[in-house]
C-alpha cells in the first residue's frame, strides 16, 4: 500500500482518461528511438516508442532503471534529439525546428519540474518564478502569478533565496515557475524523489491540480507506485519499449504490474 493519501479523496474530479479523450494530443511521439554511442559500444535507450499524451491528462511513466523513462521524457520535451522518429508538441513537429526555435518552444509552451529543482541560487523565490517570462521578454500576468504563488503556498517566501528554503519549498518554487507561463505541457522527472512522504503528497496534489483546475497536461517519470497513483494513466517501459499502458491505476495495481515485469525479466535472464 502507498503511504500517500488517496488523490481522489478530496473529490476534485479526475481528468478525462486517455482512452476516451477526443481532443488532439498535447504530445505525440512516433517510432521514437534513441541510441547512445556507436558500434559494439552503442546503447539503445528507446527502441521504437509510439505514444500520445492527451490534453488535460496526467500520465506517469514507470519502469526499472535503464528502461528509457528519462530518455522518453527528454526527447518528448525537446531536451534531447531522437536518433529517429518524430515528436509533436500540439501540431508542431520538433524535428523541423532550428535550435533557436526549439529553445523558444520549450520556454513558451513547456514547463519543467525536476528532482534537482534547478533554481538559480542568486535569485529570490519571486525572481526564480518569473525567470522564464523575463527570458522571453513577456510581461508577467500579476493576477495569475498571485494565484500560482498562493496555490503553492509561497506568498510569505517571495523574498527568500533557495538556500533559505526546505527541499519541499524549493520544489514548490520549481512548480510555480513551471506554471507561471501557463504551459501546454509540464514534464516532470522524479519530482518527489528527494522529498518526505507528506511533502511529496503536497507536490503531487499541485501537479494534479494543474490538470484538474487548469487543463494542463502533465507527464511525470517516477519509480514510486504511490506517486503514480495520482495519474490518470501509467505507461510502463522496459528495454526501451512500452510494455504496459494502464488507465486510471491505483498504487496496488501499479505495483502488481511492476512485480510481474520484474518476474518476466528475471525469467528471461535465467533462460
Amino acid at each position: 500500500m502507498s503511504g500517500y493519501p488517496d488523490p481522489g479523496a478530496a473529490g476534485s474530479g479526475r481528468a478525462v482518461p486517455f482512452a476516451g479523450a477526443a481532443a488532439p494530443a498535447a504530445v505525440r511521439v512516433v517510432g521514437l528511438t534513441r541510441t547512445y554511442g556507436s558500434g559494439a559500444q552503442s546503447v539503445t535507450a528507446l527502441a521504437g516508442v509510439d505514444a500520445a499524451f492527451d490534453r488535460g491528462t496526467f500520465t506517469a511513466v514507470m519502469g526499472p532503471s535503464g528502461s528509457g523513462k528519462s530518455t522518453l521524457l527528454q526527447t518528448a520535451a525537446g531536451l534531447d534529439r531522437p536518433s529517429s522518429g518524430r515528436v509533436w508538441i500540439g501540431q508542431t513537429e520538433l524535428s523541423r525546428l532550428s535550435e533557436r526555435r526549439l529553445t523558444e518552444l520549450r520556454r513558451d509552451r513547456i514547463g519543467f519540474v525536476f528532482q534537482a529543482f534547478n533554481l538559480v541560487a542568486a535569485l529570490t523565490v519571486e525572481e526564480n518564478i518569473v525567470l522564464p517570462l523575463r527570458l522571453s521578454g513577456a510581461r508577467p500576468d500579476r493576477r495569475w502569478l498571485t494565484q500560482v504563488v498562493e496555490r503553492v503556498g509561497l506568498d510569505q517566501r517571495l523574498r527568500h533565496r533557495p538556500a533559505q528554503l526546505s527541499g519541499g519549498q524549493q520544489q514548490r518554487v520549481a512548480i510555480a515557475r513551471a506554471l507561471a507561463t501557463r504551459p501546454e505541457v509540464i514534464f516532470s522527472d522524479e519530482p518527489t524523489g528527494a522529498l518526505d512522504t507528506e511533502t511529496a503528497a503536497e507536490v503531487l496534489a499541485l501537479l494534479r491540480a494543474a490538470v484538474d483546475e487548469h487543463g494542463q497536461t502533465v507527464v511525470m517519470v517516477t519509480h514510486d507506485p504511490g506517486a503514480a497513483s495520482y495519474a490518470d494513466r501509467v505507461l510502463v517501459l522496459a528495454d526501451g519499449r512500452i510494455v504496459a499502458d494502464v488507465p486510471q491505476p491505483g498504487a496496488d495495481r501499479i505495483a502488481e504490474h511492476l512485480a510481474a515485469l520484474g518476474r518476466r525479466q528475471r525469467a528471461g535472464r535465467a533462460g
